[in-house]
């Protein structure tokens, strides 16, 4: 299997860092082609133009680095998101690609002619997984703040384009977790991803 890992964080010294590193180890051991974008190093720009909606609108794509992931991410059976949840949602790079490459002419097109039904281009691609790591407490985020990030990427994005196959995993309370339970963290990601099947 061929799997793109879409990763957003500045620091390499970060917890997502180290998820990341575990992630692409376990994979590599399981016989798995990875493909890493990493948004910071590859100085992805997130910011949508003037340009970039009339693109939106005539359907044609013309970001040369949203057009070059295209290409990446089409020969994948899985995507998976590596990031930080700050304020509650996702960092400005992760939401940028989300703005440009999961995009009309891109990741999906539309199945009649007033835009309300979606069909996926990534035919290849048949699953989504979202890794995210923050400060606020599990229950806090369900109940506070409604889940906001799997409401709006996994079903106010993927779910919407047609992916059935969507998962996500929360690690929460980071910043005041033990080395030991962060240890227990990546041996946990390190057993699912080193599987045939994840």
């Amino acid at each position: 299997m061929k799997v793109a890992i879409v990763y957003n964080h500045p620091y390499d010294k970060s917890f997502c860092h180290a998820i990341l590193e575990t992630i692409h180890k376990a994979l590599i051991h399981a016989k798995h082609e990875v493909d890493i974008i990493n948004l910071d190093k590859e100085k992805f720009n997130p910011v949508m133009s003037m340009e970039d909606l009339r693109a939106f609108v005539d359907r044609e794509p013309i970001d040369k680095q949203s057009l070059e992931y295209k290409k990446r991410i089409e020969k994948c059976d899985h995507l998976i998101f590596i990031f930080p949840i700050w304020w509650e949602l996702m960092p400005a790079l992760t939401k940028g690609f989300i703005d440009k490459v999961i995009f009309p002419g891109i990741a999906y097109d539309y199945e009649n002619n007033n835009g309300t039904r979606m069909k996926k281009l990534f035919t290849k691609l048949n699953g989504i997984t979202v890794i995210s790591t923050m400060n606020t407490p599990k229950i806090a985020y369900r109940l506070i703040f409604g889940n906001a990030i799997k409401k709006a990427l996994l079903r106010g994005t993927f779910w919407k384009i047609g992916y059935k196959n969507r998962k996500w995993i929360s690690i929460n309370m980071v910043k005041f977790i033990s080395e030991s339970k962060r240890k227990k963290h990546l041996d946990s990601l390190y057993k699912r991803f080193s599987s045939a099947k994840f």
